[in-house]
């Protein structure tokens, strides 16, 4: 899957508001070997970028100085409107491994769900993994159909990398496992009026300061 976002170089003393007011998305690229260059690009094309590349998928960012292969690794967002504002952009060298969180989703049915009325806790939304940019996966799936008993749990290391993906997250970290509701335990009824009363009582007893 190729994705491309078309930008232009940013001038320091470039007004962010009134880029952003312009219909832009302030940015910057930078990497081991490349410098931190100020860019801009169009916020709706950047939005369906960040969308469907997400941090684990190489963009290829058309610059008028060239090309560059990037890994989307921040965005900043209004807190008022929730619309993008700033992103940072990872220039990855080719035959050089990157770290990456992807996302995982979940596919089946859990038997112990289905048949013993259990919870399905989705403990982990991210892996992080390493791989070269070109082995890099989009996202990782899990199938939960294997958690048929009220103990059964999958955890990072189950779960199947594609080829060239090395681990990084702990293995031993659970990713899904099955949770069972506790019962209701049921809080006794106090009787506000009787302790109110010993309170009193209490009180009544106690000797006058002298």
């Amino acid at each position: 899957m190729t994705i491309t976002l078309k930008g232009e170089i940013r001038e320091g003393n470039s007004k962010l508001a009134e880029l952003r007011a312009q219909g832009f998305i302030p940015a910057v690229f930078y990497g081991h070997k490349q410098a931190a260059t100020p860019c801009v690009f169009l916020l709706n094309e950047f939005k369906k970028v960040w969308k469907t590349a997400g941090e684990s998928t190489v963009v290829i960012l058309e610059m008028p100085t060239g090309k560059v292969n990037a890994l989307i690794t921040e965005v900043q967002y209004d807190p008022v409107k929730g619309e993008p504002v700033h992103a940072d952009f990872y220039v990855i060298e080719k035959g050089h491994e990157v770290t990456v969180h992807v996302p995982v989703e979940f596919t089946g049915i859990a038997p112990a769900v289905k048949d013993l009325g259990a919870t399905l806790v989705k403990a982990l939304h991210e892996i992080e993994i390493k791989a070269l940019p070109e082995n890099l996966p989009h996202g990782l799936t899990v199938d939960v159909s294997s958690l048929a008993t009220l103990d059964s749990q999958i955890t990072a290391g189950e779960v199947v990398l594609p080829k060239g993906v090395t681990l990084v997250t702990q293995g031993k970290e659970v990713v899904a496992a099955i949770a069972v509701a506790k019962e209701e335990v049921e809080t006794p009824v106090m009787d506000l009026a009787s302790i109110e009363v010993e309170k009193k009582g209490k009180k009544e007893e106690e000797p006058a300061a002298e």
